[in-house]
């Protein structure tokens, strides 16, 4: 795993986004198609804007699978992140292959489809963020490192639900669902690349248990370590509690951990 550290959220969007494309551009290459999984949130916004303008990637040759959606929520709320995806990647791009998540769909229903159509192939690259309470995707803490299943139901704890209150998704707790369909953390690291932006002051903590404490349920993006090629992209605010030895020891991008062994308990 490699970090890079740029000085603000621009930068490290930018520069995510060209070496995005450029993995998109070769995988399309190789196998004449690219299948990719992009994450939401308010810390992508600029980084998946960027990617729409790298007008040198042939986006008919892409396939898109979504990374998590909450369930019983209406696609047309303004949280949602199919709708999110739609207009702001989709639209702009003209994918044609999107394997959307219907959070208001039956739920096993859901998951068939779901695990069917992302098990077909590889992902190439999977986009990804590090929540505040250091989830990846919603595996929230303390996440299942264990199963194989490509998707899971789960439940999200307090601190993200009331992330996405922070981010203005939502006006009260009461209103975000407690409930949601995630790609699992071992399905997230089946994707040959993984390129992780990380913008902003209140993802330090974060960040900083997750590349300075034990890989763990506890700290789920911990598990990035594991990964053969992973690049964490984070601005000076997020990186602000990292070790100077830590930059260091990750910035040459050789520092690869062994994956933990736990037993699947958490999700559905």
């Amino acid at each position: 795993m490699k970090l890079r550290v740029f000085d603000n959220a621009e930068a490290i969007a930018e520069a995510a986004a060209a070496q995005a494309a450029a993995i998109v551009c070769e995988a399309i290459a190789a196998n004449g198609v690219a299948r990719v999984v992009p994450a939401t949130g308010s810390s992508q916004l600029a980084f998946l804007e960027a990617l729409t303008r790298h007008s040198e990637i042939a986006w008919v040759n892409v396939e898109l699978f979504q990374l998590d959606e909450y369930l019983g929520l209406p696609i047309t709320h303004p949280a949602s992140f199919t709708k999110y995806i739609r207009e702001r990647f989709v639209v702009k791009t003209r994918i044609v292959h999107y394997h959307a998540l219907d959070g208001n769909a039956e739920a096993a229903a859901l998951l068939y489809e779901a695990n069917r159509a992302v098990s077909a192939a590889p992902i190439d690259v999977a986009f990804v963020g590090i929540g505040e309470n250091g989830h990846l995707a919603f595996n929230d803490p303390p996440a299942d490192l264990a199963t194989e299943k490509p998707y899971i139901l789960v439940n999200l704890d307090e601190a993200c639900r009331r992330q996405q209150v922070g981010e203005g998704w939502f006006t009260d707790l009461a209103e975000v669902p407690t409930r949601a369909i995630s790609m699992s953390i071992r399905q997230i690291l089946r994707a040959q690349q993984i390129v992780a932006v990380v913008p902003e002051q209140r993802k330090a903590r974060a960040v900083q248990l997750c590349f300075e404490g034990p890989i763990s349920p506890l700290a789920p993006a911990s598990v990035l370590r594991t990964h053969a090629d992973a690049t964490v992209y984070l601005d000076r605010d997020s990186a602000s509690l990292l070790r100077p030895e830590t930059l260091a020891r990750f910035a040459a991008g050789s520092a690869r951990e062994d994956y933990p062994t736990y037993a699947s308990s958490k999700a559905s």
